[in-house]
C-alpha cells in the first residue's frame, strides 16, 4: 500500500476567494411598467392614472424588486414616478428605475463600496467566477479596482484554475508587519 500523504495545496496557500453570488440579491425580479396605466398606453392623465394605480394590488409586490420602466415612447412626468414609489415602499424590499442590469450594477456598486478592505490587505485574492446567478461584469470590475491597492494579487476563477489580473510590483509589496 501507497502511504503518500495527498496535500491540498490550495488550501494552504492562504488565498481568499471572494464569490460575488454570495452577495446576489436573493429577492425576485419583478417589472412594472408604466405604460398599463396611461391613456391609450402613451399619455398620463392625473385623474385616470391615479385612479388606475389605486386599483392595482400592491401586496403582490412584497419583499420583491420592483423594476420600474415605461415599455412605450410615452413621456412620463416625475411626479408619477413618485406616485408610484409611494404605493410600492409598502410592500416592495427595493425599487429601481430602470433594467435588472442596471440595478445590479447599482446594487453591487454599494455593497462593493461598504466592504470592509481592509480585510484583504496583502492577501491574495480570486474572485470567483462562472456561477450560476447573472453577476453583471461590472461588479468584477469594481471589486478589482477596490482591491488593487490592497492585495498582492487578484486572480478570477477558482483556487485550482485562475487567470491571473493583477500582480504588485515587488518593489511596492506592502511589509506584511505594517
Amino acid at each position: 500500500m501507497d502511504d503518500t500523504i495527498l496535500v491540498n495545496r490550495v488550501a494552504q496557500s492562504g488565498i481568499i476567494t471572494i464569490d460575488l453570488e454570495n452577495y446576489f440579491p436573493k429577492e425576485e425580479f419583478v417589472k412594472f411598467d408604466i405604460k398599463d396605466y396611461l391613456f391609450h398606453g402613451l399619455i398620463v392623465k392625473e385623474k385616470e392614472f391615479r385612479a388606475s394605480l389605486k386599483e392595482v394590488d400592491w401586496s403582490q409586490y412584497k419583499d420583491k424588486i420592483v423594476l420600474v420602466n415605461c415599455s412605450t415612447e410615452a413621456i412620463i412626468p416625475n411626479w408619477s414616478y413618485m406616485l408610484i414609489e409611494n404605493y410600492l415602499s409598502d410592500y416592495a424590499k427595493d425599487t429601481y428605475h430602470g433594467s435588472e442590469q442596471d440595478y445590479l450594477n447599482m446594487y453591487y456598486k454599494k455593497m462593493i463600496d461598504t466592504l470592509d478592505i481592509k480585510q484583504f490587505d496583502n492577501k491574495r485574492i480570486v474572485i470567483k467566477g462562472c456561477g450560476s446567478k447573472p453577476v453583471p461584469s461590472y461588479a468584477y470590475a469594481a471589486m478589482t479596482s477596490k482591491l488593487k491597492h490592497h492585495a498582492i494579487s487578484i486572480m478570477f476563477g477558482e483556487p485550482c484554475s485562475t487567470v491571473p489580473v493583477y500582480k504588485r510590483p515587488k518593489t511596492i509589496q506592502k511589509n506584511e508587519d505594517e
